[in-house]
């Protein structure tokens, strides 16, 4: 190959989108070859299956954490005397931290230590979990619920960045699956331990003393036992960390990233909602069946065990969809995604209406709906990793996080909680609401999530016409560094190609 007219001062954009550039495509030949022998999960190394599995117990805990509060909701609303708007801060507060901390957390897995980082959040978090069970006052509470989230900002930022830097193709798609089995595994083990251990106890408080106790034993696998990969690893990515401007600005101008972030929001509005509310919402409208002999802690079991089981089926379906289809048709991920919350909304509409009237029927229309979002997981995760190049993957999940707390779960069940106030002053302006009204009221509510959920299924199928242009502009400029790695005479091109991918 001439490379006479190629000098250090090429230009980004070229780089990555010259489909001339015999190197280029050369190495991205050699590194679809690579790919297939790695198809066979008999390739994968102890150490690696063991680095998935620390990941997959930390995610594990990380969820039953935030959830274990919502198994017990209904006696934190008694002890500390607080109506809907102030209970649904709880967690409002906790997303918010969340979301604040993550992008410098992104920011540093980007260019430092991944294990010091998350051991140290999981340390954190373990660490505020445990006081905050002593805390008497309610604003000390919310404080502590606050620290939380920034222990807890520091891993969801960077662990799926250490599984993109291990695999590539369908065994990445694998890793991530099975991965992202914590989330609703994990929210639905919150709510049983919860629920449990406050009946078990007597007290509500032992259900916030579980998850410190696997914490610790977290950090020491993080810190001795997990593998800490050079960054682009897998893909033998050459490319240079770029500055916090250029890295937000090229996240901005992709099509894919940026769709599919918006459509994540709507994920997590939906899903920061029914997680808080869901117990609480369905238990008041049993409870005013007649013949039914129900308590908050046996709904909130039963809701975490569907939530276990929906996570168990959707998201290997998903992730199982995604690699099936993909093959054939490039588009598959954000259809699939966008395809899961429409067939949710409806499910989710019927829960909401039935739950009042019907025992069984609401349980079985919540599981249908939270088995359709949980397509979506494994898949979201992946398309963020194969849009993004290696250098910018924790700021773009940084990114994320923050766009999708900050318009999603972080003021939706703060948000349910002051729409269900405000009508239950419209309904009942004369004095106190009757559980019919507070049960209207939280209903008529949470049908925003249905609406939402329809939002987002058309950012997934947006997301769709840009996918498959934004995955090549990646491989292309992992390729063009590699090339640029190659030759000693242009190798300081090789710290700017990365500048250039989103344009």
């Amino acid at each position: 190959m001439d490379q006479s007219g190629i000098t250090p001062n090429t230009s980004n954009q070229q780089l990555v989108i010259n489909s001339d550039n015999e190197s280029a495509t050369a190495l991205l030949q050699e590194k679809e070859s690579g790919r297939r022998e790695r198809e066979n999960l008999n390739e994968v190394s102890f150490k690696e299956y063991m680095t998935v599995g620390i990941l997959c117990f930390v995610n594990l805990i990380n969820y039953m954490d935030r959830f274990t509060l919502a198994g017990v909701l209904g006696d934190v609303i008694d002890e500390f005397n607080i109506h809907d708007d102030k209970a649904g801060f709880l967690q409002t507060v906790f997303v918010v931290s969340y979301m604040v901390f993550a992008p410098i957390f992104g920011y540093l897995g980007d260019r430092y230590s991944r294990r010091v980082i998350m051991a140290f959040g999981v340390g954190l978090w373990s660490m505020t979990t445990l006081m905050g069970s002593y805390a008497r006052d309610f604003a000390l509470f919310a404080i502590f619920r606050g620290m939380v989230g920034i222990g807890e900002a520091s891993y969801s930022t960077i662990a799926p960045t250490i599984i993109s830097d291990l695999f590539v193709g369908n065994i990445r798609s694998k890793m991530l699956a099975i991965f992202y089995f914590a989330i609703p595994v994990g929210s639905g083990l919150g709510y049983i331990v919860g629920s449990t251990a406050a009946t078990a106890a007597g007290d509500w408080r032992w259900g916030l003393r579980i998850t410190p106790v696997l914490g610790t034993a977290a950090v020491v696998l993080i810190y001795w036992v997990m593998d800490d990969p050079p960054r682009g690893h897998a893909e033998d990515s050459h490319m240079k960390p770029t500055t916090y401007k250029q890295d937000i600005y090229a996240l901005i101008k992709n099509p894919s990233f940026m769709l599919s972030t918006l459509a994540f929001t709507c994920v997590a509005f939906v899903t920061g909602s029914l997680a808080w509310w869901g117990p609480q919402f369905i238990f008041m409208g049993l409870k005013m069946q007649p013949n039914v002999d129900v308590t908050i802690g046996r709904v909130s079991f039963a809701f975490g065990a569907l939530t276990m089981v929906s996570g168990l089926l959707g998201v290997p379906l998903g992730a199982w969809l995604g690699a099936a289809l993909r093959k054939r048709w490039p588009r598959a991920h954000p259809v699939i995604c966008g395809a899961g919350l429409l067939v949710s909304a409806p499910a989710m509409t019927l829960t909401i209406v039935l739950v009042q009237g019907y025992r069984y029927a609401p349980f079985f229309f919540i599981f249908i709906s939270q088995v359709a979002l949980n397509l979506n997981w494994a898949i979201i995760a992946d398309m963020l990793l194969y849009v993004v190049i290696p250098p910018r993957r924790s700021t773009a999940e940084a990114f994320q996080i923050l766009i999708s707390h900050m318009f999603g779960d972080a003021g939706s069940p703060y948000l349910i909680g002051v729409i269900s106030e405000a009508l239950k002053l419209t309904l009942s302006p004369a004095g106190d609401p009757t559980p019919l009204i507070k049960f209207k009221s939280l209903q008529y509510a949470l049908f925003l999530t249905c609406f939402v959920e329809v939002l987002g299924g058309i950012f997934f199928l947006l997301t769709a016409i840009y996918i498959v242009r934004d995955k090549l502009k990646v491989e292309r400029a992992i390729a063009e560094a590699e090339a640029q790695y190659r030759e000693p005479s242009h190798s300081a091109a090789v710290e700017s190609v990365g500048a250039g991918e989103g344009e």
